[in-house]
């Protein structure tokens, strides 16, 4: 049996995989009309931090115990998950790996001792005054005057991410800070090509298994389409950026599935490289596209990887897969449009997170794939399009 902390999309899209494999899943869901709560029958209600119900996850007073412990999210405290794996559970990944993809500035020093290549950064004092000074100094040394200030915890899907072009632009997030808010961070703001991600999976005994590097498009700081393979990138960038990620997942004792974010950028040599930009150690947006078009799905290897059982294939299934996030709708309800779905993309496969409509909010997404990438990319767009209660014929290329 394996227990999830965390009630949303990701955990709702492991129930498939775990019914394959015939494992037991048990997800700790946030209320009972959550994503995971729609579709998995073992969903006890309880916080995320809440001690109590994280106990009774793994170890509920009228049933079996879990084998493994993981999460849909990182949100989950660090000590609750230590003092879990001491009293025998097994949590992957573990609390030592995963402090790095809840802390960036811990993320940021460890990658800078692995030698894994990362934007210029530096940690901002806690002092407002010395928060300006250090922020000014790193402003002058960029090549436009700007930078991108992260705090250090608790953001995703652009919250908690400010470009700045004068020093006193985080005085208010200085100020948070000393009044018990995260950490902050200032990072060079990279001139990047486009955004690449490879996902990454590795079990306990230290078998590890990528997919091929994949190109995401973002709007407003959140994933909107993802591109797999990576269009034109070359093979030896590719192997790199693969390569990168594995580094990571060794070096930072990975267990599961981790998602490494990167920037593509040219080099002053004419050449291009690629440079970190963040972590998740779960499945990831980016691997969506692995449900339709990779032989073994990010969420069946993730449930593998915990459960220390031989990792499945990653090979893509098809020349080109891309998936296309639904973000926001118009539509009362989004199944109203798989009648249209169905008829102009018949081939698109269409997954709904059961989730109530918000501008900008992650409601599902779509997978098409094919041999013309265009065409594929097309298809997918338009997919999308219906499901928002748009026009496809007003998209743009």
């Amino acid at each position: 049996m394996v227990a999830v902390v965390g009630g949303g999309q990701l955990a709702r899209m492991m129930a498939p995989a775990a019914a394959e494999l015939g494992v037991h899943l048990r997800v700790l869901v946030e209320g009972p009309t959550t994503s995971a709560a729609q579709v998995v029958v073992d969903a006890p209600v309880g916080a995320a931090a809440d001690e109590v119900a994280v106990r009774a996850l793994v170890a509920p007073a009228d049933g079996a115990a879990a084998d493994v412990l993981t999460f849909e999210h990182e949100h989950v405290p660090n000590a609750l998950l230590g003092d879990v794996a001491a009293h025998g559970t097994p949590v992957h990944p573990g609390p030592h790996a995963l402090v790095h993809a809840q802390d960036k500035i811990v993320m940021r020093r460890r990658l800078t001792e692995l030698g894994v290549p990362c934007p210029r950064w530096t940690a901002l004092p806690s002092d407002v005054a010395a928060a300006r000074e250090a922020l000014g100094a790193f402003l002058d040394a960029t090549h436009d005057g700007r930078a991108v200030v992260k705090t250090a915890r608790g953001g995703y899907d652009g919250k908690g991410v400010r470009v700045v072009s004068a020093a006193d632009q985080v005085d208010d997030w200085v100020a948070a800070h000393l009044d018990g808010g995260p950490e902050l961070l200032v990072e060079a703001k990279v001139p990047f090509t486009r955004e690449l991600a490879v996902l990454v999976a590795r079990r306990p005994s230290g078998e590890v298994r990528t997919w091929p590097v994949v190109e995401s498009t973002q709007r407003d700081g959140v994933c909107a389409e993802v591109v797999a393979p990576a269009p034109g990138l070359d093979d030896t960038l590719a192997r790199r950026a693969r390569d990168v990620a594995v580094r990571i997942a060794e070096g930072l004792d990975v267990t599961g599935v981790l998602a490494v974010e990167m920037f593509e950028v040219v080099g002053v040599d004419g050449t291009s490289e690629v440079l970190v930009n963040e972590l998740a150690m779960r499945p990831h947006n980016s691997g969506h596209w692995t449900i339709d078009g990779a032989v073994t799905s990010q969420f069946e290897q993730h449930l593998r990887a915990v459960l220390d059982l031989p990792l499945g294939d990653t090979a893509p299934v098809a020349r080109w897969t891309v998936m296309a996030n639904v973000l926001g709708s118009g539509l009362d309800r989004l199944t109203d449009a798989l009648p249209a779905v169905g008829t102009q993309v018949p081939e698109a496969r269409v997954n709904l997170y059961g989730k109530g409509i918000r501008p900008g909010r992650k409601l599902g997404h779509v997978n098409v794939s094919g041999d013309d990438l265009d065409e594929v990319r097309r298809r997918a767009r338009t997919a999308a399009a219906l499901l928002r209660g748009e026009d496809p014929a007003n998209l743009e290329d």
